[in-house]
């Protein structure tokens, strides 16, 4: 589990497609760049960036996005499970618990995108997403106030 229940969800985004299997808790940032003001628009697709220099974050993955094939099984809705290639839902503004954390951060410092959406304290070639409200923990999960 890389993000836990406590969280706070002041604004959510429900608008971008994810084409790819990932674990929720890490910043998704635009995969294409024609992503158009439609709800339904095909190109508004996001992805945890590779590596953070030149990412364009968006906002916290809420959902675990998998690949199931959907004749023998379904979807557990229970774990907010997304099927890969469907909408997801974005934390734009809010707080969350997660252990998608690069780095050593403290309480009060700065958070960063990082590669593969991971959430660090280094700003080289990096955008701000918020700050950290706490260090990790023992499990390695910190408390992060995301403002995108």
């Amino acid at each position: 589990m890389a993000l836990k229940p406590d969280r706070i969800e002041l604004l959510t985004d429900v608008s971008f497609f994810m084409n790819t299997t990932a674990e929720r808790g890490g910043v998704v940032s635009v995969v294409t760049g024609g992503s158009g003001i439609s709800m339904d628009d095909a190109n508004a697709v996001v992805a945890y960036a590779s590596v953070a220099s030149g990412a364009k974050p968006v906002g916290v993955l809420l959902n675990d996005v998998v690949n199931l094939d959907l004749t023998r099984q379904h979807i557990n809705w229970h774990k907010d499970e997304v099927q890969v290639g469907g909408k997801v839902t974005l934390l734009r503004q809010g707080q969350v618990t997660t252990n998608k954390v690069t780095g050593s951060p403290a309480a009060g410092a700065d958070a960063y995108v990082g590669a593969n959406g991971l959430i660090g304290t280094s700003s080289t070639n990096a955008v701000k997403v918020g700050q950290f409200l706490s260090a990790t923990d023992a499990d390695g999960y910190a408390k992060v106030s995301v403002n995108l």
